[in-house]
């Protein structure tokens, strides 16, 4: 109990993340009700009878955490870097001093001195920098030798030589020659880690719009979506793998890997591969009792004697077996990220280290994140294939298939970079699995779990495209498929 407020704060910071996004969707909720009362019943209607409902108590158990664990969380620094957010980033300057000038003026604004993480200036000629007029070359706070980088950080050898706020930078030229000087200031807040309050929140508020968005846009769609996501959840195997997933995780901490201090690496890797494995399950099971017992039960039928066409059948069928697999993520992901702060905590313990501080807590639960993201692409990207499979075949089969599909999906790649793949058939056969199959390797997080480095945005964007595009395309044969099916 003595550590609760190291391995909690990093799960703390995340909840008011969350917590600060469901205000904003309350706000947004409210000003819709003064707008207009029927468009606000209209949203409380769809939030209430989908995923969302489950997810929304989700964010309030998040929110009583933010709360209760207040008093042992160091909410000052918080809301001292949130109002400092503002007036912190990089400060650039370049300016040309004329030949024997003092104290020309170099910054449009200063910085605060405990803000400051590097910097760097560089000049034509011999230059003086201070924050004190009159000072010159007399007494100067920096000397910067013409032509070379004056370049400070934490690491290097050079004195930081600022030690108060800087509201002014003076440069004095006493050369004949006029002289460039140019020069980058870093700053940051106290608590960096409150810059990812408002990606969470961006999340949170995102998560709904594009569920209502998706739902004005395809009504009918929408409405058998839900209808497929209930039954999925309604179902005791949906229940029994989120229980499964939770007692796996809880597991994984106190399992010794005997990997010589790489245990928390191990817990991220078979935690994810747990989720993931989990939620395909789902996604496959779903898919089999969804559209093929449909189909062959002849329930389709009926569905589509209504005004829904099959268009929209397949859309909402795809859609509805998604929002489970998005919920058990958010589920299994909360406990996950619980798992591995605690983790960074436990093997301390258990290998007689220095107990860390919370900030290499935060560290690994943020490291995870973009690998839950990943695996939750790649069970979607399964889940669209196991659509397009169930409209043809049963639940057999699709398993089958599907589990084929996985385990080729990770192997296209290494075949062709392997040593067998310099045979041309091989090779062949490696970039024909490679185009026709999804490269699942694509969602792989391994190697930046093991170099304990941070999947960039950027590659969840262009992960996403990709999922976005292969979704397509297994829908659209997914309908062709159905298409030609005979209902009758």
């Amino acid at each position: 109990m003595s550590n609760l407020p190291i391995w909690l704060t990093p799960i703390w910071l995340l909840s008011v993340g969350t917590t600060i996004g469901t205000l904003v969707l309350l706000a947004l909720w409210a000003i819709s009700a003064v707008a207009s009362r029927r468009l606000a019943r209209a949203i409380w209607d769809r939030v209430s009878e989908g995923i969302l409902m489950p997810i929304s108590y989700a964010l309030l158990a998040l929110a009583l955490i933010a709360v209760i664990a207040a008093p042992m969380m160091p909410v000052d620094r918080m809301v001292s870097s949130l109002k400092r957010m503002p007036y912190v980033g990089p400060v650039e300057f370049e300016i040309t001093v004329p030949a024997n000038t003092s104290d020309a003026k170099a910054l449009d604004r200063g910085f605060r001195m405990d803000e400051l993480t590097s910097y760097s200036i560089e000049s034509d000629q011999d230059v003086a920098i201070n924050i004190a007029p009159e000072k010159g070359f007399a007494e100067p706070l920096i000397l910067i030798e013409g032509g070379q980088l004056y370049q400070w950080s934490p690491g290097s050898n050079l004195a930081r030589a600022f030690e108060e706020d800087v509201t002014q930078l003076l440069v004095t030229n006493e050369s004949d020659l006029p002289t460039v000087v140019k020069g980058t200031f870093d700053t940051e807040i106290e608590m960096p880690e409150v810059h990812d309050l408002r990606v969470t929140a961006t999340s949170v508020v995102a998560l709904y719009l594009v569920y209502l968005l998706l739902s004005w846009l395809a009504p009918r769609a929408s409405i058998i979506a839900t209808a497929t996501a209930k039954e999925a959840m309604s179902q005791p195997l949906f229940a029994l793998l989120i229980v499964v997933g939770i007692a796996a995780l809880i597991a994984y901490v106190y399992i010794p890997y005997n990997t010589f201090g790489e245990d928390v690496k191990m817990l991220k890797t078979s935690g994810m591969t747990t989720i993931k494995v989990l939620a395909i399950m789902v996604a496959l099971w779903t898919a089999s009792v969804s559209v093929s017992d449909e189909i062959e039960g002849r329930t389709a039928l009926t569905v589509l004697s209504k005004p829904v066409s099959r268009r929209q059948f397949i859309l909402g069928k795809f859609l509805g077996i998604m929002w489970p697999i998005l919920l058990m993520f958010v589920i299994l992901g909360i406990i996950f990220l619980l798992t591995v702060s605690y983790k960074v905590v436990y093997d301390a313990r258990e290998s007689s280290k220095t107990v860390p501080n919370w900030q290499e807590c935060y560290l690994e639960v943020v490291r995870i994140v973009p690998g839950l993201v990943l695996a939750f692409y790649e069970a979607v990207v399964m889940a669209a294939i196991s659509v397009a499979i169930s409209t043809r075949l049963s639940m057999l089969p699709n398993l089958v298939i599907c589990g084929s599909v996985y385990v080729l999906g990770h192997l296209g790649p290494l075949i062709v970079k392997s040593a067998a793949g310099e045979n041309v058939f091989v090779k062949f056969v490696g970039r024909l699995i490679s185009v026709v199959l999804p490269v699942l390797d694509h969602y792989e997080i391994e190697g930046a779990i093991a170099g304990a480095s941070t999947v960039p945005p950027v590659y969840l964007w262009t992960a996403l495209l990709y999922s976005f595009l292969y979704c397509t395309a297994a829908m659209l044969l997914a309908l062709i498929f159905f298409e030609e099916r005979d209902l009758a």
